[in-house]
């Protein structure tokens, strides 16, 4: 293949027309957040602070990694049971989504006539209307390729700011302000609060918009994929004509959405028939791969990533990139010193030759690549040490315990050697288990799940434990549970 550079790729730099950020005189100066432990309300309330705002908030359920996070930014939380903060008389009350009519705090903040917005709101208001913002949607992989454009910027100097579903490693944070004009949001569908059930990213107004994929999910807030595809084309409309809107080629949903309307040139990814960003594979797990710009290399990145989904994620993180300004070649070769995301395939611990792994994975498209990409990187290993690939999940979503998904679900979990699922009676909710081509173990209690899984692993297993919750914190009692 032939060597591109910049000029080949008509790269410029468009920094110079990003607005630099400015401080509104007009802004409210005290917040109290409603729902302040979820990643993306804490990431709120750090943003919120370092923009000199005097934060306070509650919640329920508090815990790493974003308890650590507000501790360190120095803000208090309190219990979601206490009302005291409507007698302070913050200037605003940011509510997150998961807060409904009837909850104590959220009548509380109605009953005293509290000025009140919804957390996208209140970022776009206060944070993003200056800004040149790089949002990330789509059913997967919004927090990787959040987290990838955002490494990219910063290891170009550019310094973002960002908001992001997770915590990235190479910052260790899931939100700061930044100094520059950029900032990376992740854009999520899910609805904003319960006085606006807009899906959140359409208050976000990307300049560069990211479609990753479109698959249908959050079944109780949406009747059908039509239902999401028109809150799609909503974001569609607010990218402006001097945007850019980066999407896999291979879509039909997302491809049904821009049919619907599209103002904004766009730039397509996925396999070597592209027309824009694609790739070859060099190792087969992907953590080695080639890139492509119509039919030129840039370069290679070597991450310690694995799976196709993500190589399609990095595609659109270094086409987002590239047009903010970064150099193509430096977007590979950042992407080459990527960290990864906490909860996204990491490795929990060792014990006893066997490998526990932690991941966020909780639909069947994402439980699939997360199991393939797992499989392959077994494969890489020395024949001597492939030993097992063991799936345990929990089905802890509404769309999943409203039994969406269970037609498809069996087939996530083929390339797993055995499957080990905790499901709570009280969810009424039973595992298609004829439907698997692996052996199924259901548990109704996490005790009985670790006793079944202590008894069954063998040295070089790899446990991958899927969840979009805390699972009761089996993955440390798993490696103490091996150790003794």
């Amino acid at each position: 293949m032939t060597q591109a550079n910049s000029s080949t790729l008509g790269i410029q730099s468009n920094t110079t027309n990003a607005q630099t950020q400015t401080h509104s005189s007009s802004q409210s100066n005290t917040l109290h957040i409603l729902g302040i432990a979820g990643t993306f309300m804490g990431g709120i309330a750090q943003l919120a602070k370092a923009k000199g705002f005097q934060v306070t908030g509650s919640d329920k359920a508090i815990y790493p990694p974003m308890s650590t996070q507000l501790e360190q930014a120095g803000i208090d939380v309190s219990d979601e049971e206490n009302c005291e903060f409507v007698n302070s008389e913050p200037d605003c009350v940011v509510i997150g989504n998961a807060k409904s009519r009837g909850h104590l705090q959220v009548e509380a903040t109605l009953n005293a006539h509290q000025a009140y917005q919804s957390g996208p709101q209140w970022l776009a208001e206060n944070i993003l209307q200056e800004r040149w913002v790089i949002a990330v949607a789509g059913t997967h992989g919004k927090t990787s390729t959040s987290s990838m454009i955002a490494w990219i910027l910063d290891y170009a100097d550019l310094n973002p700011g960002f908001l992001i579903g997770g915590v990235p490693e190479n910052f260790g944070v899931s939100a700061r302000l930044g100094d520059s004009p950029f900032f990376v949001v992740e854009a999520d569908e899910y609805d904003t609060a319960f006085f606006d059930k807009r899906s959140k990213f359409v208050h976000y107004h990307p300049r560069t918009c990211v479609l990753n994929n479109l698959e249908f999910d959050h079944a109780d807030i949406f009747d059908s994929i039509e239902d999401i595809k028109k809150q799609f084309h909503h974001l569609v409309r607010t990218v402006p004509g001097n945007g850019l809107i980066i999407f896999p080629k291979d879509d039909d949903n997302l491809q049904s959405v821009l049919e619907m309307g599209c103002w904004t040139p766009t730039e397509c990814q996925g396999e070597s028939d592209c027309n824009d960003w694609s790739y070859e594979l060099i190792d087969a797990d992907g953590s080695q791969f080639e890139v492509i710009y119509k039919g030129s290399s840039l370069g290679v990145v070597q991450w310690p990533m694995t799976g196709l989904h993500n190589i399609h994620n990095a595609l659109s993180a270094i086409a987002a990139s590239v047009h903010c300004g970064v150099p193509a070649f430096t977007a590979v070769e950042a992407l080459s010193g990527f960290k990864g995301i906490r909860r996204r395939m990491t490795l929990v611990g060792e014990q006893k030759g066997v490998k526990v792994f932690d991941d966020f994975a909780h639909h069947p498209t994402a439980i699939a690549t997360t199991l393939a990409g797992a499989k392959a990187a077994l494969r890489q290993t020395d024949e001597a040490q492939q030993g097992r690939l063991i799936a345990v999940f929990e089905p802890r979503s509404n769309t999943m315990r409203m039994g969406i998904h269970a037609k498809t679900l069996p087939a996530a979990f083929e390339q797993a050697d055995a499957v080990f699922a905790f499901i709570d009676p009280a969810w009424h909710w039973l595992l298609p288990e004829d439907e698997f081509s692996a052996p199924v173990q259901v548990a109704s209690t996490y005790e009985s799940l670790l006793i079944l899984l202590t008894g069954f692993l063998q040295p070089n297993d790899r446990v991958v434990i899927m969840s979009n919750g805390g699972f009761g914190g089996i993955h440390q009692k798993l490696l103490v549970a091996l150790a003794e």
